[in-house]
């Protein structure tokens, strides 16, 4: 049968294509202008202290182990954003991690940053460098780890130490990806000192430069607790270490010849498993994708047809959809990105005309709304792709589930039960794109964080939260004159104004984008425009992977 082509209606000239673009490229900006910022570190005179040592900064370091003219994808550059201020903030929580080719080959790149406080861990950078693990355990990725690390953040040691997702996860994670034959190489190319210094030594490959330290205990504190002067070179140099005490496997005289160095052992490794789901020569999307600006629209009043978002990301602009005629609030169907197969379920934003169930009235379904067909529809369809080995895609721009009498008596909850189901037990691999809203069970149902997507992104124009601004603004502020009012107090219009005005502020500073990428919610947040990019990139990354277990849903509700 020959493939669905899906047609486009856009207006490019049209009043709220220019709106909607103009608002997208001015949000682009304010992010691009951030990550510079974010991109300088520590700022320039660490950048400069770090050069007088005779050592690159991290940025610097991963731009010349990479292959040239390849691109470095980064993840959790937004992490630890606005958080630590009062000990001077720690941008990209003092860390760079991100996707990488050396030699060929795909990589997991795993760089402490020493111009933020000298590359210590903070709570947010021990809970980066474990998401790059698990993305590497999850993916079977391979990982470079480039250690300069001054250790754990003092000041803060209670939130970095002791739970599952604090630092001793790091050394686990070591001990669990080289039992699963993940290969891992440790360059030490500065500081790694206390706990730290387990991380080299429980990877394959052990590599140190001349003027680096790797030591349980440093000269002061060694002398502290034994009474034993040493210095630092002696106590745990790259020579010492090189030709005393056997840990180093490659001693190297600067940060150039280190680098060199992992590429000619990366040059050498055996090549990955052939990957088990579909691939076909790449093609493009028939349509330019810079026109998903003017085509998604964050206006609650407005509606957009997503089937022209996913008409720009997949292969040809061609889609197969699934029950197109059921439960149309939810697209599913099967396309190509960057020639690898992929199921797509992704939330339609235009209002539907459809049958109400059970009787011959015609009734109209909001977009962005779970409704009890779209559920069943959308869980029919993981089922399928599970079934076939075929990797999913969520598209986010959905409120919620359906409320009311209506929904209920249709059985919403079994319907959004069983899509949950299907996607908390998918065995293919799962990367979500939150476009626009993703609210309450609605995130959930269409594999949120918790889900275990192996990879999430966001737009710029991305809303996380249990609900949206205004609606959360207005509960607040009920439950807020209540309390009032059973203290005696009388609140006029004008401070009931004032209050939900400062409630709504909070409630949206807290669903922006980068509050969520600050707290690793979301892996990056990404250009509308180079999504298609940035699924190929994820679904390359999670072929690496050929193993896939059984696929069992356990007990359904049917």
């Amino acid at each position: 049968m020959p493939a669905s082509t899906l047609s486009s209606n856009v207006n490019r000239k049209s009043p709220d294509f220019e709106k909607n673009a103009r608002r997208i490229i001015d949000l682009l900006t304010q992010i691009k202008n951030e990550e510079q910022k974010i991109h300088e570190g520590g700022g320039a005179k660490a950048i400069e202290s770090q050069h007088k040592k005779g050592r690159l900064t991290a940025r610097e370091r991963i731009e010349k182990l990479i292959d040239p003219g390849s691109a470095f994808f980064e993840l959790g550059l937004y992490a630890a954003y606005e958080m630590y201020e009062e000990w001077g903030g720690a941008p990209s929580a003092g860390t760079v991690t991100g996707l990488a080719t050396v030699c060929g080959r795909r990589f997991m790149v795993i760089a402490n940053d020493a111009t933020v406080k000298a590359g210590a861990f903070f709570p947010m950078t021990a809970k980066k460098v474990i998401r790059a693990q698990n993305i590497a355990l999850e993916n079977r990725i391979p990982v470079i780890y480039l250690v300069d690390s001054a250790g754990i953040f003092l000041p803060l040691q209670e939130d970095v130490f002791p739970d599952t997702d604090d630092f001793g996860r790091v050394f686990r994670n070591n001990a669990v990806m080289s039992a699963m034959g993940i290969p891992q190489l440790t360059a030490v190319m500065g500081m790694c000192v206390a706990g730290g210094a387990y991380l080299p030594v429980m990877t394959d490959h052990v590599l140190m430069t001349e003027g680096s330290g790797l030591f349980l205990a440093g000269p002061a504190l060694v002398q502290a607790a034994i009474g034993q002067k040493t210095s630092a070179e002696d106590l745990g140099g790259a020579k010492m270490h090189a030709q005393i005490s056997g840990t180093v496997d490659f001693r190297e005289p600067n940060d150039d010849a280190c680098l060199a160095r992992i590429r000619a052992l990366v040059d050498k490794m055996g090549n990955a498993p052939s990957p088990i789901f579909s691939k076909t020569p790449s093609r493009d999307p028939l349509f330019p994708a810079d026109e998903i600006y003017g085509i998604y629209s964050s206006d609650p009043g407005k509606q957009y047809d997503m089937r022209e978002i996913i008409a720009r990301i997949v292969d040809g602009s061609e889609c197969e959809e699934y029950r197109a005629e059921y439960g149309e609030t939810v697209l599913c169907g099967y396309a190509r990105i960057g020639g690898w197969a992929v199921g797509i379920v992704a939330n339609q934003k235009k209002h539907v005309q459809t049958q109400a169930r059970g009787s011959d009235q015609k009734r109209i379904e909001f977009g962005g709304v779970i409704y009890t067909e779209a559920a069943e529809k959308a869980a029919r369809f993981i089922l399928d792709c599970n079934q076939n080995k075929i990797p999913l895609i969520f598209l986010h721009d959905v409120n919620g589930f359906m409320v009311g009498k209506d929904a209920e008596w249709s059985g919403i909850i079994r319907a959004g039960a069983k899509m949950v189901n299907a996607v908390s037990n998918s065995v293919v691999p799962k990367i979500s794109v939150i476009c626009g809203g993703s609210f309450g069970a609605g995130h959930y149902a269409m594999c949120g964080k918790a889900y275990d997507p192996r990879f999430i992104f966001a737009w710029p124009t991305a809303r996380y939260a249990v609900m949206s601004g205004d609606a959360a603004a207005g509960t607040l502020v009920e439950i807020k004159l209540k309390q009032l009012e059973r203290e005696g107090k009388k609140v006029d219009e004008k401070a009931k104004k004032e209050l939900y005005e400062s409630v709504r502020a909070t409630y949206e500073h807290q669903t922006d984008p980068r509050y969520a990428a600050a707290r690793l919610w979301v892996d990056a947040i990404i250009d509308p425009a180079h999504t298609r990019d940035a699924l190929i990139t994820a679904l390359e990354a999670a072929a690496l992977n050929p193993e896939i277990r059984e696929f069992k849903t356990g007990v359904l509700q049917t």
